[in-house]
């Protein structure tokens, strides 16, 4: 296998001598080097496969890694290795350490809908706006590891004082609840293990040698628990790509770049440089737009996959045609080589910009996979299923609680709850052990205690069961004890109830076949849940063209890339005018470029349709920031006779503009 790597990517490999980075242009096989170093830390340095981990940023990302570490060690055990995401291993440590803490070992995991009812609460408001503002705020501040004492402390006007003191009583609640949010898998890790170093050492002594992919995407908080783990040993390596650093907006920081060499004096930078993807026209664009962006380290990518096609750039009237000449030009590309949809992706910076795709597609009958769309586990009827299994596995789970004894309504009203929810706050406890509670017997008629006790009871047995019988004796008898077909046929038309109903018998299925595959109750599957990509449900590589915003798309690659809506306002967006926030801007169009393997057309409309006005557009900077050898203009005002002059005149222009940047 060693023969296929070339000399950067063998030293990568075999390097063991101290903390190393990885610069890994885009394209240049760094999921290889991450997986064959596993393999060379086990097979030719006798590492035990259980003092490895390997982190990623998506569950995605982690599977691939897992199948292709499998193909390499193929006979050789690799049980007990770690590939997982950063949140998964938030998730082992604190299941292990929750005591620590002060949590039971089955704490919850809320997710954003379950912590958009208590933010909601907290702030006395409905206002969706500012309570998401609210949770975006509190998630920053959790990313940064600022606590609820810090944040008031340096809250410089009114509104964040009163975030801050939001955040206070949102850590709280979170607590009294047994649960945790998204944001705490990193957060509370690193605070077990600054408070204590005895439970540090046995973790650093567990994972013994570290490898991190997306390094350019951690956040302060993620950068923090790397260095936790690493040590003093610093046995590491991290895989990044500064120019390919675009989740700013999300906390992740490019500085932690920066500061691996101020933090490692001793760090080894090895630079993978030739890309196995794209022809040589598709990296000399790429090179020359990012070469306008201030670099931490140089690179320039490099090919030997030929010269390539010319980059096409069209230019339409607004648009609605841009649309349907994106439609037009990928299905005659694909009739004239003889491709397959699934070869082509178009890409574009935000949702917004796929309706009009989506509509000349489905008019020419051409299949198409939509990234970003709802998640399975965010549809309502997933969500009523999972409340009963996250209270089978923690009865703390006030929002799950709720949930499951109004879908199906079991008999208990809105009065008898409200008392309930009044007595557990006095008596901080949660509502499921306030119903058994002597004090609350006597605050609520009979009538209202018998049938709130009865499903408090039948929760308690089939949580027994959950825990001692397989899913598959489980699932079926939950289904039928609430009713739920019968409900969801009450409550919706005829065809909404059939499709709500064949998902949550999809997801009963899924759930039974991952408890057989992985040996695991109910209860263990439950704990995961809120971490469980649907992308682990979905099958196979579907013949369909992909649509996808530029963020989705990282990682990914098509033999044929169209970007659209390459304009000024749109990218770069117009609220990233700043200077470091245009060079992510900047960093999001070379992922888009570096997505491309075999050719590459980009548009832009001359007008675009906001509400009933059009609104003109300027092309984005960015297309005469690529250099002009490689592009090829067509459309617009260019082509139509009459406006020959101001076509010309915008040429020039365009290669004046050309003329004083470096090409």
């Amino acid at each position: 296998m060693s023969s296929l790597l070339n000399p950067p990517q063998r030293e990568a490999i075999r390097y063991l001598d101290g903390p190393l980075l990885v610069l890994a242009g885009a394209g240049s096989g760094k999921t290889r080097v991450i997986t064959q170093k596993i393999a060379y830390l086990i097979e030719e340095c006798g590492f035990n496969p259980s003092n490895i981990a390997a982190i990623t940023f998506t569950n995605k990302a982690a599977k691939e890694m897992q199948e292709r570490v499998g193909v390499l060690l193929k006979d050789r055990p690799s049980k007990g290795l770690t590939i997982s995401t950063f949140h998964s291993l938030g998730v082992r440590v604190l299941r292990e350490e929750a005591r620590a803490l002060g949590y039971k070992p089955k704490f919850s995991i809320f997710d954003s809908t379950d912590c958009f009812g208590i933010v909601s609460e907290l702030a006395g408001s409905v206002d969706k706006a500012t309570i998401r503002r609210l949770q975006g705020v509190i998630s920053g501040w959790k990313n940064a590891l600022v606590d609820p004492d810090l944040a008031l402390k340096n809250a410089q006007d009114e509104t964040e004082a009163l975030a801050a003191r939001a955040y206070a009583s949102y850590s709280a609640t979170l607590k009294a609840y047994q649960a945790v949010d998204f944001d705490d898998l990193i957060a509370l890790p690193v605070e077990l293990f600054e408070t204590h170093p005895e439970i540090l050492d046995k973790w650093q002594n567990r994972l013994r040698y570290l490898l991190v992919d997306e390094y350019q995407d951690t956040n302060a908080g993620q950068y923090k628990l790397l260095r936790l783990l690493a040590g003093p040993r610093a046995a590491f390596t991290a895989v990044g790509d500064d120019d390919q650093a675009i989740y700013g907006w999300r906390g992740a920081d490019v500085e932690n770049l920066r500061g691996l060499p101020r933090d490692y004096p001793n760090l080894k930078v090895i630079k993978l440089e030739q890309n196995y993807r794209s022809t040589v026209r598709i990296l000399k664009a790429a090179n020359a737009l990012i070469a306008h962006n201030e670099k931490l380290f140089d690179k320039k990518l490099w090919s030997e996959l030929g010269h390539g096609d010319p980059i096409t750039v069209t230019v339409c009237k607004d648009n609605e045609k841009e649309a349907e000449s994106v439609v037009m030009k990928l299905q005659a590309h694909r009739f004239e080589h003889r491709g397959e949809f699934r070869d082509y992706a178009v890409l574009y910076r935000g949702n917004f910009q796929a309706r009009a795709l989506e509509q000349h597609l489905r008019d020419q009958k051409v299949p198409y996979l939509l990234s970003g769309g709802q998640s399975f586990f965010d549809k309502a009827e997933i969500k009523d299923i999972t409340a009963y299994l996250r209270l089978l596995a923690n009865p703390d789970d006030d929002p799950a609680f709720i949930r499951a004894v109004t879908t199906p309504r079991r008999g208990v009203g809105g009065a008898t709850l409200e008392a309930l929810g009044t007595y557990a706050g006095k008596r901080h406890i949660s509502l499921f052990a306030a119903a058994f509670e002597e004090g609350f017997a006597h605050s609520v008629q009979p009538r209202q205690l018998t049938p709130l006790l009865e499903f408090c009871e039948f929760i308690n047995a089939l949580e027994y069961r959950a825990t001692h019988e397989p899913a598959k004796q489980v699932m079926p008898d939950l289904l039928n004890a609430i009713g739920y077909e019968a409900w969801l046929y009450e409550h919706d038309e005829p065809r909404a109830a059939l499709g709500k109903w064949s998902n949550v018998t999809e997801f009963s299925t899924w759930l039974v076949r991952k408890g057989e595959e992985d040996d695991k109750t109910l209860i263990d599957l439950t704990q995961t849940i809120a971490l469980i990509n649907l992308l682990d449900k979905q099958d196979g590589n579907p013949d369909a063209v992909q649509l996808s915003t530029l963020h989705a798309a990282k990682g990914l690659e098509f033999k044929h890339v169209f970007l659209i809506g390459i304009e000024e306002g749109v990218l770069p967006h117009r609220e990233s005018q700043a200077p470091e926030k245009i060079e992510e801007e900047r960093r999001l169009m070379y992922v888009g470029i570096t997505r491309a393997q075999r050719s590459l057309h980009i548009s832009y409309s001359e007008k675009r349709k906001q509400g009933k006005e059009l609104i003109p557009c300027e092309p984005s900077r960015f297309i005469a920031e690529m250099g002009k050898d490689d592009l090829r203009f067509s459309g617009g005002k260019a082509d139509s006779a009459p406006d020959k002059a101001t076509g010309s005149a915008r040429l020039s222009a365009m290669k004046a503009m050309l003329a004083g940047k470096p090409a």
